[in-house]
């Protein structure tokens, strides 16, 4: 039995987005969820697997010409709306919004004109 290759990338990957869920302080089952959909979309991984390597994303994965920079912005901007801070504090979970930006490009593909909607509308007086 010659030959086997064992390919380390994906269990490196799985446990890179287990821990950062830790230290966004996201449940296991929620990052386990968000990894099964990650895992379907090789540019998604591929984006994930160059997040944990270099700690910031890239334009290279889109959905309607929105960008994971998009949706980490725009997760960036619900965080101060809510937080009422109008600036992003040291309690501003960058890690979150990360995984958050990943879980709205899976969401954005499965309904971009929804999300197209969300991104456009803003969050509104009574929200």
């Amino acid at each position: 039995m010659a030959g086997i290759l064992y390919d380390a990338r994906r269990i490196k990957a799985y446990e890179g987005l287990i821990e950062l869920g830790k230290m966004a302080g996201e449940p296991q089952e929620w990052c386990e969820k968000l990894w099964e959909e990650i895992l379907v979309s090789p540019d998604l991984l591929e984006e994930l697997v160059f997040y944990l390597e270099h700690h910031y994303l890239t334009e290279r994965v889109k959905c309607c010409e929105y960008s994971l920079i998009d949706l980490f912005v725009w997760q960036m901007n619900k965080y101060n709306i809510i937080g009422d801070s109008g600036k992003n504090t040291d309690a501003c979970n960058k890690d979150r919004m990360v995984l958050k930006a990943f879980h709205d490009m899976v969401e954005m593909r499965k309904d971009p004109d929804g999300y197209i909607k969300k991104l456009t509308e803003g969050r509104g007086m009574d929200k």
